[in-house]
């Protein structure tokens, strides 16, 4: 004999639709291939924008764009070094999540 199944209270959801419209719009910023690229690459430490330029072999204008967009979701933090702007990751569970999709999809040869 099968028992009802229960019923879910949507007044009761964990998160409320500005949380899941938010968690959604940080997603797709990293979705993106080029800046999911950089904040693979930021995994590393804090750097200019022309390091990111030149390990992406994209242009400066092109890769400010990708930056300003996780900036803007509050996923990477910039510093202003002079007339050199720095960036490093932000959030730890960023951190934390890409660091374990690399290890998984991107191991270093044995």
């Amino acid at each position: 004999m099968n028992s009802p199944s229960p019923t879910v209270d949507t007044n009761e959801r964990p998160w409320n639709d500005r949380e899941i419209d938010a968690v959604a719009l940080r997603i797709k910023a990293v979705a993106h291939p080029l800046r999911l690229a950089i904040v693979c690459f930021l995994l590393d430490g804090e750097r200019s924008v022309s390091d990111i330029s030149e390990a992406m072999g994209t242009t400066q204008p092109n890769i400010s764009q990708h930056l300003s967009q996780l900036h803007n979701q509050k996923l990477l933090r910039s510093q202003r070094d002079g007339n050199r702007v720095y960036y490093s990751v932000a959030d730890s569970r960023l951190r934390t999540i890409i660091s374990q999709l690399r290890d998984i999809y991107c191991p270093l040869p044995d």
